[in-house]
């Protein structure tokens, strides 16, 4: 009776593995993980100089070489390199994006360096409403950096900073839906102003903002923080500031060893010049 009960026991136990086994393959491949799958389903493959691109079958949309000259310009800005080739996903259809993306948004990059395209920002960019390269910069700006740090410290990274840069170094300001740097010092004179290290965290929601679109409005209000570092203290400071940061979590302190200055002094003195500054 005892041994019965072991292998019955046995059983059970391995009948869980392979079922948490089939679950985990069936997330890789048709679930939320599925930008980090080894096995593709459904999507044809086109292998490029710099990146890789998927289309879903179906797609109306098929030209996509173009994509390839956007990594150099990328590389170029950062002063970094890909360490693998980015997967970039054109996807179909809505019902299939939601399943596979962990993102609602236009587009997602993920932590290995993959890019998620959703079906209706292809449309918008067909009709004009958006430019696809200019959204595909901002996401291989991200691309690039996770590559370049391991994925715990990807998740570290200051998220305001991550997007300042990517829409800073896209040229995304002032383009559909973001405004432009001299629309969101008007917005800042009018008493907007996201903190940044309120970006991402629980603080994010208690500020109240007045502005059309919440996301697009600080994504450009970091990108006029970069903008103004890039112009105050020279590019190469700041790029040794964003690659300090791939290594050393302690943002303050890589800051201040970069621009001699306390970052909540420099915050408070950038706010200030916009505000007190009409014309600037």
């Amino acid at each position: 009776m005892k041994k019965n009960k072991k292998r019955g026991i046995l059983a059970g136990i391995i009948v869980v593995i392979v079922l948490l086994v089939i679950l985990i393959a069936h997330t890789f491949v048709w679930g939320k993980l599925f930008p980090y799958s080894p096995i593709i389903v459904g999507f044809d493959k086109q292998e490029m100089p710099h990146l890789v691109v998927y289309i879903q079958k179906g797609n109306q949309f098929s030209n996509f070489g173009w994509v390839d000259s956007l990594v150099p310009s990328v590389e170029a800005f950062h002063d970094l390199h890909f360490k693998s080739k980015p997967k970039i996903f054109f996807f179909a259809d809505s019902r299939t994006y939601f399943k596979r993306s962990m993102s609602k948004a236009r587009m997602c990059a993920y932590y290995n360096g993959a890019i998620t395209v959703s079906p209706w920002a292809q449309v918008e960019d067909s009709e004009g409403k958006i430019s696809l390269g200019i959204y595909l910069k901002h996401e291989l700006s991200h691309s690039l950096l996770f590559q370049n740090m391991s994925m715990l410290r990807a998740m570290r990274y200051p998220h305001w900073l991550l997007e300042g840069i990517a829409t800073y170094s896209a040229g995304q300001m002032g383009s559909y839906p973001y405004p432009g740097k001299e629309a969101t010092f008007a917005l800042i004179r009018q008493g907007n102003w996201m903190p940044p290290g309120f970006y991402h965290t629980g603080e994010e929601d208690k500020v109240k903002l007045n502005v059309d679109a919440k996301f697009t409005f600080m994504y450009s209000e970091f990108a006029c923080i970069v903008d103004d570092l890039v112009n105050s203290f020279g590019r190469q400071a700041f790029l040794s500031y964003m690659k300090n940061l791939i290594h050393d979590g302690d943002h303050d302190a890589v800051f201040k060893r970069s621009f001699c200055m306390d970052f909540e002094i420099y915050l408070e003195n950038f706010k200030n010049s916009i505000i007190s500054n009409p014309t600037r």
